[in-house]
């Protein structure tokens, strides 16, 4: 069983700013959700009687959410590069619109979803799925992972065996957590989980 979790939001998130993996500090509103996040994560382990393990990435936005999570989970977190967020290379801290600017043509026919995978020295589609199909394989006991929004997309749809565009088209929220089980996917962010697959 996997529960998994985006980090709270962030300043550059209120910008518009794609962080890939360069950093801002969660805002005000990103540590509440983190602690209700971590409430909501404390209830439904509590019903459960495994003994979970924390695995987080190593970004700083996932650290300050996984240390919120700790005042009420008393967990130890371990950090595994593979849950970072994917690189979009230079484009890192940018906005589509500071690319377009400093890139033109470059996001010529891209749209809100598949823009990420352009950039000349980004991690390819295929390399952060190889990179999301390598943890899963690794997970050997119940885990809460914390990783961000693009990277939370390609674990549940590999996770779910979606197309390109069915992973790139999911939801990132940042006011709950996913429970991966038993090849099914949902979603929680009050005591009643949604279906997704």
């Amino acid at each position: 069983m996997i529960y998994l979790l985006r980090h709270g939001e962030t300043v550059w998130n209120t910008l518009g700013r794609f962080q890939g993996q360069k950093d801002s500090p969660l805002t005000k509103r990103g540590i509440e959700q983190a602690d209700r996040v971590a409430q909501l994560l404390q209830t439904e382990i509590s019903n459960n009687e495994q003994s979970f393990q924390i695995c987080v990435s190593p970004l700083g936005r996932t650290r300050q959410t996984a240390d919120r999570l700790k005042r009420v989970l008393p967990m130890a977190a371990q950090e595994d590069a593979r849950l970072m967020e994917v690189s979009v290379g230079y484009w890192d801290g940018m906005t589509k619109f500071e690319i377009d600017n400093e890139f033109p043509g470059m996001l010529d026919g891209s749209d809100a979803f598949d823009w990420y995978f352009k950039s000349p020295d980004g991690e390819s589609f295929d390399a952060a799925c190889a990179r999301a199909k390598d943890w899963i394989a690794d997970v050997r006991e119940p885990t809460v992972a914390i990783s961000h929004g693009l990277f939370g997309r390609l674990v549940r749809g590999v996770y779910s065996g979606l197309s390109k565009r069915e992973m790139l088209e999911l939801p990132v929220p940042q006011d709950g957590f996913y429970r991966l089980c038993d090849g099914e996917v949902s979603f929680i962010n009050n005591s009643v989980p949604t279906m997704l697959t």
